[in-house]
């Protein structure tokens, strides 16, 4: 048997994709093909999303008698799981993060598939939070059983969710990050969209990713040493220098001190034990997200740990130039796709209108919101 090559090894195997619409998912579907797989997409509604090579079906992982149907369907070899939920609140963890990805799981091992593959997050290993919390349920049933072998992924951030404040900085705002005291603020080592695909879609092939004999739980950051928040901004400000062609100018880096972003979130917890108002407590959890991302690091530091090629500066230098497709729940600071960003993105990006719930994962928005 030849050497696993990484981007390269494939299985001769049916690949099918739940949480397909999503930033990751949508990244996923276009990687198992490029690696030649049999692909399947599964979605809310296959009639407004279409992805080239690949099969997209229509299924909610919410029925599993829906869920086993759409996998028994495609001859289902392996599961990639993509679901997250899209604003991490309790009541949508335990949704997505936990029900729907175990009854995906079940699915699985009802059609008789051979390897599972789920998107997790660095995140849990600190627990804290509700979609943590449900991720480990999901990731603890896996290992709970025995008729699929699997693999989980833990990516620790998005690029797509460090670039919301590159026009701002464009139009000469301030860069707005959170000071822990010190001069210090979180660190990470995020991974492209692009990359982080190709080391879930290695899991399928990948004998030392497998339960089965390997290493199952894989933590995973991108190729740059750990940025501190304050250092993308200087980041920033480099990247809109080089695509200008122009001297690069000082960035206005705004430091609020994290004891600031407390008080928020004191307010809205006081405001929800005062009135018992669900809404109320959605706004305290997503206070309490941000403040979990503004504060802890997410960053590799094994080699092994770290993978892919595009750097945090190419990817802002990409945004500088092209633009960002519009998310609120990972961009709250960018602007809302202009025609030609739209007509640029590719066709799978475009089709979904309200892509499935699978696009929150790490680097969760501040201060996003549910539709």
């Amino acid at each position: 048997m030849s050497a696993f090559e990484p981007g390269v090894t494939k299985t001769d195997e049916r690949v099918t994709v739940v949480g397909a619409s999503g930033y990751i998912g949508k990244a996923v579907v276009r990687e198992c093909v490029r690696r030649g797989y049999e692909t399947t997409a599964v979605v809310r509604d296959a009639s407004k999303v279409s992805f080239d090579g690949a099969t997209t079906v229509s299924a909610q992982c919410a029925d599993l008698g829906g869920i086993s149907r759409a996998f028994e369907a495609a001859k289902t070899d392996v599961v990639v799981c993509c679901l997250a939920s899209r604003s991490g609140t309790e009541a949508d963890s335990l949704l997505v993060d936990y029900e729907a990805s175990v009854n995906c799981l079940e699915a699985a091992r009802t059609c008789g598939a051979r390897h599972y593959v789920l998107l997790s997050a660095f995140c849990v290993a600190k627990p804290d939070l509700s979609f943590q919390t449900a991720k480990l349920k999901t990731e603890a049933a896996l290992a709970g059983q025995g008729d699929v072998t699997y693999s989980v992924v833990r990516p620790t951030a998005f690029f797509k969710s460090l670039s919301g404040q590159v026009e701002i900085l464009k139009g000469g705002g301030p860069f707005v990050y959170f000071d822990l005291g010190g001069d210090r603020s979180a660190t990470c080592n995020p991974i492209s969209e692009a990359d982080l695909a190709m080391a879930i879609v290695d899991c399928v092939a990948d004998p030392a990713r497998s339960s089965k004999g390997g290493e199952p739980i894989w933590n995973v950051g991108g190729p740059d040493a750990g940025i501190s928040m304050k250092e993308q901004g200087e980041l920033i400000a480099t990247a809109i220098a080089e695509v200008d062609g122009a001297p690069r100018k000082e960035p206005w880096l705004l430091g609020v001190p994290i004891g600031v972003f407390d008080g928020i979130v004191g307010a809205i917890k006081w405001a929800y034990e005062l009135t018992g108002s669900p809404k109320v407590k959605d706004a305290w959890e997503l206070g309490q997200i941000g403040r979990y991302y503004a504060v802890e690091d997410m960053l590799t530091t094994a080699p092994a740990e770290k993978y892919g090629k595009m750097s945090l500066k190419e990817h802002y230098k990409q945004v500088a130039k092209d633009g960002q497709e519009y998310d609120p729940y990972t961009t709250i600071f960018a602007k809302a796709p202009t025609a030609a960003m739209k007509a640029a993105a590719p066709a799978a990006e475009r089709a979904a209108e309200a892509p499935d719930a699978d696009a929150v994962g790490v680097g969760t928005p501040l201060f996003g919101k549910k539709k």
